[in-house]
């Protein structure tokens, strides 16, 4: 895959100043040092965090639905004057030569993309002359990143602090670090990064990482650029993890390296020798920063305090991507996902057939027209993604008589097309049938079957994430079965995201188009008689090919 490298491709909005730890202005109290736990962070906040968590999934923990004030869906710019002038200079050694001041880029609630940021101690300053309520609120950048509890108490202690964000003026900035040229303690990290403040118990699942964060930053990352194509990235920081970025199967690891095999990962001890290095001590009495020239900084928690995910649909990555499409920065069909996608069908070895039948498609362009640009296959494929080897699967003898209704359903469909071929008829594509079990394969042969299927199916669950890597054509579906009376929006939401049709069923009633049930996770859920009827499903696949739904 080939990323443009470009800072000059993000256009600057506004200014601003952030932190993220224990540094602080002249005027705020002086704390001995940072809390290491949420009892030392409720003790300083008042607050008491011993709770027990409840979770009705327990493949994911989510924050309550909040009704939330209403955060317009705007151009963080707007309100926000221009700022000076002002280019930072880097000496050959890293150090920076002049403080330039820290500018937005883009902003919608988790996501907010900065021009000449700085890291001390921890903490994340916005250096600026302008005043803070120029800017979006800090609350709607980031948080404490502590574990996300469904508790009132536990939403209180991830708010943030100034230890997390401040605002620093350019006079307090050089009595902090000194004047540039004189008293050089400021150093910059160069290239473009990607700050993931997010708790690792959401990091460490296919979906969450791959198709909820880093499927959120390519969009930002993307429309933040729009029209220029998206820069290359240099580095992804987890400063909540170490080893926990990665999940069980691996997938996390192999997307990441797939899609983006230049970058470099730092985690929880990288960024706390980052920390280190910028405190004050007896030989280094003056403390020093990080200067970075491009910061992406994601927040789960800031994400949930906006409108769209918090009271509509619990996606974080929806407050990045249809908040840009609401600014008209993002196209509606997922278009701007097929680099990456396409890079990741690449490292697993997609065939150059399949990747032939496929137009090139630039992520970053946004038609006018509204008009999709729909991606073409020669066969209808189907592919199930059975479940009934783990938990949460069908009742037995509904598994098998789906398998025997999409058999049928197949075996038919061929058989006309071959009759319509003999008469002269207009040629029909064949259809074919792949039921997977996805513990019985490789990631390379995952990666190409998803790049081969036209409609997904299978119970909710961590397999359905490879819709993310599925061609986007006029029939592209995903058709999920929950429990009756169950729902969620994880593979919904993504799927409508990027331009395809999911079909929410209960046993033989479905739901499509927005026409959503509530969500709900009753009792039975998780559990091992999830019913289906075979021929219904098997209906809905060939009225969506056919057009008809």
């Amino acid at each position: 895959m080939h990323f443009f490298s470009s800072l000059g491709s993000f256009t600057t909005h506004s200014s601003i100043v952030i932190n993220t730890h224990n540094q602080l202005t002249h005027q705020d109290p002086i704390l001995d040092k940072y809390p290491e736990n949420e009892q030392e962070l409720g003790g300083l906040l008042g607050h008491n965090p011993g709770l027990e968590q409840n979770e009705s999934d327990p493949d994911r923990i989510e924050e309550p639905l909040i009704k939330s004030p209403a955060n317009e869906i705007k151009d963080a710019s707007a309100d926000i004057p221009p700022p000076p002038a002002q280019v930072a200079d880097v000496a050959p050694s890293g150090q920076a030569s002049a403080l330039p001041e820290t500018t937005i880029v883009e902003h919608v609630p988790g996501w907010t993309l900065f021009r000449d940021i700085y890291m001390s101690n921890g903490t994340l300053l916005i250096v600026s002359s302008s005043p803070p309520s120029s800017f979006p609120q800090i609350r709607m950048m980031t948080s404490t990143g502590l574990k996300a509890e469904n508790t009132p108490e536990n939403i209180a202690l991830r708010e943030p602090t100034p230890w997390n964000m401040d605002f620093v003026t350019p006079e307090e900035a050089v009595q902090r670090w000194g004047k540039a040229a004189e008293d050089p303690r400021v150093w910059t990290v160069e290239g473009n990064t990607l700050l993931f403040n997010d708790p690792p118990q959401f990091l460490a699942h296919y979906y969450h990482f791959c198709a909820e964060l880093l499927f959120g930053a390519w969009s930002f990352w993307t429309g933040a650029a729009s029209p220029a194509p998206p820069p290359s990235i240099q580095r992804a920081i987890f400063p909540h993890s170490d080893a926990g970025w990665r999940d069980g199967p691996g997938f996390n690891a192999y997307f990441l390296r797939a899609a983006f095999p230049s970058l470099t990962v730092e985690v929880e001890d990288d960024w706390e020798d980052r920390v280190i290095a910028t405190s004050a001590t007896i030989d280094t009495p003056g403390q020093r920063a990080w200067h970075f020239p491009q910061l992406l900084l994601a927040d789960r928690s800031a994400a949930f305090r906006g409108q769209l995910c918090g009271s509509q649909n619990q996606r974080t990555a929806s407050e990045s991507v249809d908040g840009l499409i609401a600014l008209k920065k993002l196209d509606k069909d997922g278009n701007w996902w097929r680099s990456v996608r396409n890079s990741v069908w690449r490292f697993a070895g997609v065939d150059d057939r399949t990747m032939g039948l496929l137009p090139s498609v630039a992520g970053h362009v946004v038609t006018d027209s509204g008009a999709s640009v729909y991606e073409e296959q020669d066969k209808i494929v189907i592919t199930y993604i059975s479940r009934q080897s783990v938990r949460r699967r069908l009742i037995a003898e509904h598994h098998d008589v789906l398998v025997e209704a999409l058999e049928d359903l197949v075996s038919r469909k061929n058989e006309e097309a071959k009759a319509s071929q003999a008469t002269g008829a207009s040629k029909a594509k064949e259809w074919e049938l792949v039921i997977v079990q996805a513990e019985k394969l490789t990631k390379d042969e995952q990666v190409r079957i998803a790049a081969r299927t036209t409609i997904l199916l299978g119970v909710h669950g961590n397999g359905l994430s490879h819709l993310i890597l599925m061609p986007h054509t006029q029939i592209s579906a995903v058709i999920e079965m929950f429990f009756p009376g169950g729902f969620a929006h994880d593979y919904e939401w993504t799927t409508r995201a990027l331009g395809m049709r999911h079909f929410a069923i209960w046993n033989d009633t479905y739901y499509t188009n927005g026409e959503t049930p509530q969500v709900d996770y009753p009792e039975g859920f998780q559990g091992t008689s999830i019913p289906v009827y075979g021929p219904a499903v098997a209906d809905i696949i060939e009225k969506r090919v056919a057009g008809l739904i």
